[in-house]
C-alpha cells in the first residue's frame, strides 16, 4: 500500500486533519457549521476552500484547498447478509451504514460540496457465489466501492474479480488469515485471526487462563476455520498448553452423529489422562452449531468438560431458540469471542441509533461498517473523483487518522486492521425462563490479558 509522505498532494493533509477532528467528535450537530475550524497537532483546517497549515520537521507550508470535483450522487455498494441465518447482522449493519451516510451528507452539505453519497444494498445471504453475482451486478452499474461482504468465504469468492476489475471492497468482519494479501483490492476493518492482536491469540489466552492445558479442536474445514484453529494452536502452544488430535468436518455436513461419537471417544481418553478440569473442546463453526450440539448432547462425557466458541457462533439466535442446544451450551459454559469496538461517545451514538431503529444491540461489526462509510467519504473528498484505484492509494492514510465508532482504525501492510480487543460472551438465564447472550469478560490485546466481569 502507498503511504502518505511529505510531498504528496495537499489534499491528503486536509482530509486527514478533517477526519481527526470529525471522528473525535461526540456527535454530528457541530458539523453543520461550515465556518468552524478544526484544530489538530500541526494543522489547521476549515471546510473545502480553506487555508491549510501543515508543519512537518520544521518548515510550515500553507496551501489553499480547491472545491471538490465530484458532483451528484455517489453510490456505495453494500454486500449484506439481509436474509438467511445471519440476517440480524445484515439488518444491524445496513442501519449503521445508512446512519453514517446521513451524517456524511449533512457534513458535505454544510461544507459546500456538490455531491452526496447513497448506500445501495444487495443481499448475499452469506453465500459466496451470490456475493460474486452481486459484485458483478454492482460493476455493471458502475458501482466500484463496496462495503462488505460479511464472511471470509464471500470475500474469497469476489477477490479475484475485484482485483481484475479494480473494484474496492472493504469488509467489516472477514478474518481468515489466508486473505491477508498486500496491494490487493480488499481492505478489512477487523484483525485477522492470526494477527498478533487477533482472535486466535485471544482464544488461546482465554482458554489457558481459564485453567485449560489440553485442547481438542472441532473445526469447520474451510480456510476460515482452519486458519483460526492454527492461529490458536500456535499461541496456545507458545504459552505452555497442548493441542490434542481433533476433528475437522466439511462445511456442507448437516448431521454429526459420527463426529460426536468420535469426539466423545477423544474427550474420554483425554479426561482419563489429564482430568476433566484441564481439558477443553474448542468448537469453531457457523450455524451448524445446532446440529453438532444436538448430536454431542447424547454423550455424558461431553457434558463434563468446558467448550469454547468463536465469533462464528457468537450471539446465535438459533442457539437460544433450541432448548436442547441452549441447555447444552449453558452446561458446558461455551464462551464466544467477538471483536470489541472501543467504547466512546461515537460508539454510543451509533449504538443508540441502532437501538432506536431496530430495538436491539448492534453487533460489533456494525460499528466497523459505520467507519467504512466515513472512510470512503473522506477518501473521495481527498481524490475528488470516483476512482477505486485512487481511493485505494489513499485509504490507509485516511483510516489511520480516524478514531471512529469502532475505535482507532490502523491498517497493516495487507490492508487489515492491525489489532483489536475481544469481548467474551456466554448464554445465561437473565430472568426466569428468558435466555440471552451476556458479556462475561474482555481480552485486551496490548497486555494479552483477560478481565472477567
Amino acid at each position: 500500500m502507498e503511504r502518505c509522505v511529505l510531498g504528496q498532494p495537499w489534499k491528503t493533509y486536509l482530509v486527514v486533519a478533517l477526519i481527526v477532528g470529525l471522528l473525535l467528535g461526540a456527535g454530528v450537530g457541530w458539523l453543520g457549521k461550515p465556518a468552524e475550524r478544526v484544530e489538530v497537532p500541526g494543522a489547521t483546517v476549515t471546510a473545502p476552500g480553506a487555508t491549510v497549515t501543515k508543519t512537518v520537521a520544521g518548515p510550515t507550508v500553507t496551501v489553499t484547498a480547491a472545491a471538490p470535483g465530484l458532483t451528484g450522487e455517489v453510490l456505495l455498494g453494500f454486500l449484506g447478509s439481509m436474509t438467511g441465518d445471519l440476517a440480524t447482522f445484515g439488518e444491524n449493519e445496513a442501519v449503521a451504514a445508512e446512519f453514517a451516510a446521513k451524517q456524511v451528507n449533512e457534513f458535505l452539505k454544510a461544507s459546500g460540496a456538490k455531491w452526496t453519497i447513497k448506500i445501495v444494498i444487495e443481499d448475499t445471504q452469506t453465500k459466496p457465489a451470490l456475493a460474486l453475482e452481486k459484485t458483478e451486478s454492482f460493476a455493471a452499474r458502475g458501482i466500484k466501492l463496496l462495503i462488505g461482504p460479511l464472511s471470509s468465504g464471500e470475500v474469497r469468492a469476489i477477490k479475484g474479480y475485484c482485483d481484475a476489475n479494480k473494484i474496492l471492497a472493504t469488509s467489516q468482519s472477514s478474518t481468515a488469515p489466508d486473505l491477508a494479501i498486500p496491494d490487493d483490492y480488499i481492505f478489512r476493518f477487523c484483525p485477522t485471526d492470526a494477527a498478533p492482536g487477533g482472535q486466535g491469540v485471544a482464544v488461546a489466552r482465554i482458554m489457558y487462563d481459564d485453567g485449560k492445558k489440553y485442547v481438542i479442536p472441532v473445526t469447520r474445514n474451510d480456510p476460515w476455520g482452519v486458519g483460526l484453529e492454527e492461529a490458536g494452536k500456535k499461541r496456545f502452544t507458545e504459552i505452555g498448553g497442548t493441542f490434542l488430535e481433533g476433528i475437522r468436518y466439511a462445511p456442507e455436513v448437516k448431521e454429526f452423529t459420527a463426529e460426536a461419537a468420535d469426539l466423545a471417544s477423544k474427550v474420554e481418553s483425554a479426561v482419563a489422562a489429564y482430568g476433566a478440569e484441564n481439558v477443553a473442546v474448542w468448537h469453531i463453526s457457523f450455524e451448524e452449531v445446532n446440529a453438532f450440539f444436538t448430536a454431542a448432547s447424547a454423550y455424558d462425557v461431553l457434558w463434563t468438560v468446558k467448550w469454547y466458541g468463536s465469533d462464528g457462533t457468537f450471539g446465535s439466535g438459533a442457539m437460544l431458540e433450541d432448548p436442547t442446544v441452549r441447555d447444552f451450551a449453558m452446561a458446558v459454559e461455551y464462551p464466544c469471542t467477538m471483536f470489541a469496538p472501543t467504547h466512546s461517545p461515537k460508539w454510543e451514538m451509533v449504538r443508540a441509533n441502532g437501538m432506536a431503529v431496530l430495538g436491539r444491540e448492534p453487533e460489533s461489526y456494525s460499528y466497523a461498517v459505520y467507519d467504512i462509510v466515513w472512510t470512503y467519504a473522506m477518501s473521495l473528498l481527498t481524490v475528488d473523483k470516483y476512482d477505486p484505484e485512487a481511493v485505494k492509494a489513499i485509504l490507509p492514510d485516511v483510516a489511520s487518522a480516524m478514531f471512529g465508532a469502532s475505535g482507532w482504525v490502523q491498517l497493516d501492510e495487507a490492508g487489515d486492521r492491525k489489532q483489536g480487543d475481544y469481548d467474551i460472551w456466554m448464554i445465561e438465564e437473565i430472568e426466569a425462563g428468558k435466555y440471552d447472550w451476556v458479556p462475561i469478560g474482555l481480552w485486551v490485546t496490548l497486555t494479552d490479558s483477560v478481565t472477567w466481569l
